[in-house]
């Protein structure tokens, strides 16, 4: 997937980004020149469109070989032909999958990805929601020439001891033809490690578990972030073959006391919860845009960003490992009914957006927790046994990390005992009629009696609208900026110095579009809770927001 860095030195790697024909599948014969990544909902003629559509471009291969096609993100299911041979195919907007390309001989090939992004009774985790879905390749997609063995990923987690630390590596290596002689090398902080590849047969992979001693490190810490460059090169009678290099830092996140603790001493979080989402360019935000998100964030006094609700861009996932903010990422599910949830398709799509999301984001330090299944079921018996098993699946796939999910059943979660942390999302002052301190001791005496007792608690949610440039002189008009941050100043004022609380993320950093269906509950067809705009403008809450998180830094 693109990155802010070079993953290969050796292997050769051709980006396919750039302008695509599309035809959408509308009975017009249209066809749109469109770029990738991008949203066909930024074609004004496409702006409603919701159906099928091609994608299609040439590519020229220059030597013949073994291909591997890298595609970041479909949204939201995905049909890959090359030459008009069905290749692959993949379901959810938010996660990226590789495809196989064996012995491509010379010249100009056809590639095309049919895309779709309806709603439909295939499709359990893209419902009509609270934010928007929108269509097209929204994430870069490569070419990647491979040899007959190749390094299919790197899974890094860090041990500290007395000695200082020691990286712990699983190395997943592929052939494409037969193997034999061939040896893994590991690069990190000044230390290197080799080690003998068994025989492999053709389509074989193997699971290299490796230890790498490195000592002294500077750690990554929060907005003081060190990284390092973890390298792996494969290699046949001492000629590398290929490469894979990754970007990891070495810290430690414990449970103790009620405190979440990074390198062995107390965080306290103060963040926004952020969509993949932007006026001129839908989810498929360049990464210019998203570093300009990332200034902002810093610049209101953020040490952390919550994912809400889907894994994101590797690059936005790089730029807050460059920039020091902790991350809460959290799994595709927000708000599903138990209808949805028992389907034995809902089983199968979550999982593997837990398998993706962790395989392809595990090395990233930034990243301190685990989510799933945001603002479902946790009240209910059957609910319950869903909530088990994805926080299961996530330990299993990371054991290295804590798990939590965002409850909002006030006076009734009974998973909460399921969980490393405990969150809530809660809107004293906004839906709720009520002062936000009595709120807040209300629910904190009740979830300590019924599963919380001993961890950290997250406020994951709370905030208040506001329609930009709507103003009331008195101050006193729901939906005008002025109400916004009198409210806002009410909730941060309460839960930032909460002795029981280990941080707060607000609802929400940036407007953002919801689906037509909740279009009637918010104005402009947006969620309006912002504190700046789907654009990026500053509200007037801006400045009380950063006024309030730097008083608390």
């Amino acid at each position: 997937m693109r990155r802010t860095f070079a993953e290969h030195h050796v292997r050769p790697v051709y980006f396919l980004d750039g302008l695509w024909t599309l035809r959408p599948q509308d009975g017009s014969g249209t066809a749109y020149s469109a770029w990738v990544p991008g949203v066909w909902d930024r074609i004004p003629a496409l702006a409603r469109f919701r159906g099928v559509a091609d994608y299609e471009r040439a590519v020229e291969i220059s030597e013949s070989g073994d291909y591997l096609l890298r595609i970041g993100a479909v949204s939201h299911t995905g049909l890959v032909f090359w030459d008009d041979q069905p290749v692959g195919q993949h379901y959810n907007a938010f996660t990226g999958f590789d495809i196989l390309l064996p012995q491509v001989a010379p010249g100009t090939h056809t590639l095309r990805i049919q895309v779709d992004d309806r709603f439909s009774e295939d499709s359990t985790l893209h419902i009509p929601n609270d934010y928007y879905t929108y269509g097209g390749l929204n994430r870069s997609v490569e070419l990647q020439k491979i040899a007959s063995l190749y390094i299919q990923r790197l899974a890094f987690h860090s041990v500290k001891g007395k000695e200082g630390y020691t990286a712990v590596v699983k190395a997943y290596v592929q052939a494409v033809s037969p193997v034999s002689g061939a040896q893994l090398k590991l690069s990190l902080a000044g230390a290197e490690l080799t080690s003998p590849l068994p025989d492999l047969s053709a389509g074989e992979t193997v699971e290299l578990s490796l230890s790498l001693p490195v000592g002294q490190v500077q750690e990554w810490d929060v907005l003081q972030p060190h990284l390092y460059f973890l390298k792996a090169e494969l290699l046949r009678q001492g000629e590398v073959i290929d490469d894979l290099i990754d970007r990891v830092g070495f810290r430690t996140v414990e449970i103790a006391r009620e405190q979440l603790l990074l390198n062995g001493k107390p965080v306290h979080i103060q963040g926004f919860n952020r969509h993949e989402d932007h006026e001129l360019f839908g989810s498929a935000l360049p990464v210019e845009a998203t570093a300009q998100d990332i200034q902002m964030l810093l610049d209101l006094g953020a040490n952390s960003v919550r994912t809400c609700h889907y894994p994101n861009d590797p690059r936005f996932l790089d730029l807050c490992d460059e920039a020091g903010l902790l991350v809460w990422e959290e799994h595709h599910a927000r708000a599903l009914p138990i209808e949805i949830l028992q389907k034995p398709l809902f089983a199968q799509q979550e999982a593997a957006c837990n398998e993706e999301m962790i395989t392809q984001h595990v090395n990233h330090p930034c990243i301190y927790i685990w989510g799933v299944l945001n603002e479902c079921e946790s009240e209910t018996e059957a609910g319950r046994a869903i909530y088990e098993a994805q926080l299961s699946h996530l330990r299993r796939l990371d054991p290295t990390r804590p798990v939590s999910y965002a409850s909002c059943r006030f006076m009734t979660d009974i998973c909460m005992d399921l969980v490393d942390v405990v969150s809530w999302n809660i809107y004293p002052g906004w839906y709720v009629k009520e002062p936000v301190s009595s709120y807040a001791d209300r629910l904190l005496q009740w979830i300590e009696e019924h599963g919380a007792a001993g961890k950290p608690v997250l406020i994951t949610e709370v905030g208040a609208g506001a329609i930009a440039g709507f103003h009331d002189p008195f101050g006193q008009a729901l939906w005008s900026e002025e109400r916004q941050c009198t409210i806002l100043r009410e909730q941060l004022t309460a839960l930032l110095g909460h002795p029981r609380l280990s941080g707060v993320y607000l609802w929400q950093f940036a407007d953002v579009n919801v689906a037509e269906e909740w279009a009637m509950s918010r104005p402009k067809s947006q969620n309006n809770k912002g504190v700046v705009t789907s654009l990026r403008q500053p509200k007037l809450s801006y400045a009380t927001v950063k006024e309030l998180f730097h008083q608390s830094l």
